[in-house]
């Protein structure tokens, strides 16, 4: 299933995308029981909505390092636990925005990711608990970064968070083993990332369980896992695409 949020006469509302339509949710509040508030008596044309990003979190989970030859391609070593850090949620755009360079920045980079979105709030989650009982979905995500800002400050926060830096997908995919997914990143139609998140140094479901007992994650928070190797600059006018095997495309 996949779920969109959407503006229809000046109201936005949350949608299933099923085709050419959009079926209109009766409750979105919860995310966790999306199916069973699915209607089919309500829809309209995808041609008659504007498409809104899928989600708006109350913050934006990163995890560094989490494919171990992106992490040597940027001199370091893989981590013994999860590096996290922050991305500010004002970053977000959708399909079809476009990215700014900022005049701060000489090394705008992208970042092809896999990208959780949390169901169902969750804090403390043990080895008895299930993370993937507390996620709504998957989607496209791009964790474009100034390189060159990143180095520079040590820390991440504002190299990950210019506004613009953080496109994603235009849906939520529900249902989706993402143990094993082709991620690919293309800049003007030349591959330019390929991996697996097989690959990955830390799972999803133990990033899950990992953070949550950091911070508590919150309905509609988003933690992004990690990019594959192959992160090369950006220029204006470049055409940037992050496509998830199962999920969809963002550029």
């Amino acid at each position: 299933m996949k779920i969109c949020r959407f503006i229809h006469d000046g109201v936005i509302n949350n949608g299933v995308v099923k085709d050419d339509f959009v079926f209109l949710l009766k409750d979105s509040k919860n995310l966790l029981q999306i199916q069973r508030n699915f209607s089919r008596a309500s829809y309209l044309k995808k041609s008659e909505v504007i498409f809104l990003p899928p989600v708006k979190p109350s913050k934006i989970v990163c995890v560094g390092r989490n494919y171990a030859e992106h992490a040597a391609e940027l001199g370091n070593e893989i981590p013994k636990e999860p590096v996290l850090f922050l991305k500010a949620p004002t970053s977000i755009i959708t399909q079809g925005d476009e990215i700014i360079i900022p005049k701060q920045s000489n090394q705008v980079e992208h970042e092809g990711e896999l990208a959780v979105v949390i169901g169902r709030e969750c804090k403390n989650l043990t080895e008895k608990d299930n993370p993937y009982d507390f996620v709504l979905g998957y989607i496209c995500l791009n964790d474009v970064t100034a390189r060159d800002l990143q180095h520079k400050d040590v820390q991440f926060t504002r190299a990950k968070s210019f506004d613009t830096f953080c496109p994603v997908g235009l849906f939520i995919e529900t249902e989706l083993d993402v143990s094993d997914l082709r991620v690919t990143t293309k800049v003007n139609n030349v591959i330019k990332q390929d991996g697996k998140t097989s690959q990955m140094v830390f799972s999803v479901p133990f990033l899950i369980r990992y953070i949550s007992n950091q911070m508590t994650l919150r309905i509609g928070d988003i933690i992004t896992t990690g990019t594959p190797s192959g992160v090369s600059k950006l220029n204006d006018g470049d055409v940037c695409e992050v496509e998830i095997e199962g999920i969809g495309i963002v550029k």
